[in-house]
């Protein structure tokens, strides 16, 4: 009687591959995760305004910091999963110093350009300021409120969206079409996230994001893009408590 053969391992196809790159990057998008945050925060009796377009600052730091922990953990569990190091995705063999230096570089570089977009826009289609007041602004209501605005900057700005962007365009690199594909889809999907602060604002942001992008594939390592990002925002937060 013959000896039963042992079974062959699984060998997933390129096909099947795919389908969980795409499932991973839907997952990583960071609308699931957002509004999985947003749903628990609510639930919970937390409520994302103190008044008509008032947010209420608490709420959206604690969820940008929760959706961080949550998005980045699927993050490495994806990379883990396929036997991929984190290192290798974020940070590269380039010299980590050199792109923190290039970073601090691009910063004013980063707010120049927003400024030309917002500013060309305003000239040619002025109609796409569909917001009056970002509502944003909102969360610098105090010298506490934000510092704690500084902070959700730099974690769920800086690190989390560079980190993302990093994620899911090394995994469009891999079996989705290519890098230039990934760059597309992610600008305009991170332009779409913003436009809560006017569709004017949410151009902006889908260049800056491109831009990051095109670093992260050039030098491939998310450092740069990191302290760029964190850099701007910054930026941002003391021109409008200087305007105040």
């Amino acid at each position: 009687m013959p000896e039963p053969s042992s079974p062959e391992p699984f060998s997933p196809s390129a096909q099947h591959v795919r389908i969980i790159a795409l499932l991973e990057v839907l997952i990583c998008s960071d609308y699931p995760t957002q509004l999985a945050v947003g749903t628990t925060f609510r639930s919970l009796g937390f409520k994302p305004y103190t008044a008509p377009g008032a947010l209420n600052a608490s709420y959206v730091v604690g969820a940008s910091i929760a959706d961080t922990i949550l998005l980045l953990g699927l993050i490495l569990l994806f990379l883990y999963s396929h036997g991929e190091r984190p290192r290798d995705v974020f940070v590269g063999r380039t010299s980590t110093l050199r792109e923190l230096v290039l970073g601090v570089l691009l910063i004013v570089p980063v707010l120049m350009l927003a400024g030309l977009i917002l500013l060309t826009i305003q000239r040619v289609a002025p109609y796409l300021h569909t917001v009056a007041v970002n509502p944003l602004q909102s969360l610098l209501s105090s010298r506490r409120a934000a510092w704690m605005f500084a902070l959700m900057v730099i974690i769920a700005g800086g690190i989390r969206e560079e980190l993302q962007r990093a994620f899911l365009l090394h995994r469009f690199e891999m079996w989705l079409g290519g890098g230039t594909v990934g760059l597309i889809v992610t600008s305009a999907a991170f332009g779409i996230g913003h436009l809560l602060q006017g569709a004017d604002a949410a151009i902006a942001t889908g260049v800056l994001g491109a831009f990051w992008g095109l670093v992260y594939l050039r030098r491939r390592s998310a450092v740069a893009p990191i302290v760029s990002h964190s850099g701007f925002d910054l930026l941002q937060i003391a021109q409008s408590l200087v305007a105040r």
